[in-house]
């Protein structure tokens, strides 16, 4: 049985063992009781892990022509797959899970913005992204990578940048490099005024990150308060913890 690929889908099948048992190997740094897949195409990466989880494993596929194939090539996968949008469902576990893939470039981003809302149910995640994405997620302060995905991800995980994927690793080939990174969520978040407040002042500030924090910031502060020093630097000059504490401070929060 054979399956095609679909661009609009922003498929890249993953055909390097290695880098699958790479990313079991850091899946089982710590124990898994729950563990999700999402965007398994052919089964690559699901022959290895799909085993590993010691209570239940899933697998979210969009494309149904996938899933029927990977019904029929690993039958253990029945009752297994959810065929549907990530992006659209509920959390398919009623308490902790994993979340695990070699996730879809066009859609890659906002699977990080899904799994910060299912936070209190996702203690890590190990995902493959296009290499400038999981640098994004996984930058430092004072760096051009550095922006709104760095901090709202960073305030509640801590990021490790694993290892770079060649393009060779795939069928078809991207014309980039990817890269895999884990996840583990904080033991402590920061502490802020609310989620809310954070993710707003996150966001207006690296809308203008080339200019003074005074001007992005100007709604939400008192003329007083925009005289302190750190409304003198930029955006990517804040760590999420200067962001958070803000929130304290900040009104007219829209």
């Amino acid at each position: 049985m054979q399956y095609t690929l679909k661009k609009s889908l922003g498929q890249h099948f993953l055909k390097d063992s290695s880098v699958c048992i790479k990313i079991k190997e850091a899946l089982l740094e710590q124990d898994i009781a729950q563990l999700l897949e999402v965007g398994p195409g052919g089964g690559a990466l699901t022959q290895y892990i799909h085993s590993i989880a010691s209570k239940e494993f899933k697998a979210i596929e969009l494309d149904t022509e996938k899933v029927n194939f990977l019904l029929h090539t690993y039958p253990e996968l029945q009752g297994k797959i959810i065929n549907d949008d990530f992006l659209n469902i509920a959390p398919p576990f009623t308490d902790e899970f994993v979340v695990v893939g070699n996730f879809p470039y066009n859609i890659s981003t906002q699977i990080v913005f899904k799994v910060l809302d299912w936070k209190m149910q996702v203690p890590q995640l190990v995902g493959m992204f296009q290499k400038e994405v999981a640098e994004r997620i996984a930058a430092s302060p004072n760096s051009k990578a550095y922006g709104i995905l760095s901090v709202l991800t960073q305030a509640f995980y801590d990021v490790t940048y694993l290892f770079d994927v060649p393009p060779e690793s795939f069928t078809p080939p991207p014309k980039v490099m990817s890269g895999v990174i884990q996840m583990k969520r904080k033991n402590i978040f920061p502490n802020m005024a609310s989620e809310k407040s954070f993710y707003h002042i996150v966001k207006m500030a690296f809308g203008q990150r080339r200019k003074m924090l005074r001007n992005p910031l100007k709604p939400y502060f008192t003329t007083a308060q925009l005289e302190d020093p750190i409304f003198t630097k930029r955006a990517e000059n804040l760590t999420f913890e200067d962001f958070a504490e803000l929130t304290f401070k900040m009104h007219n929060d829209k």
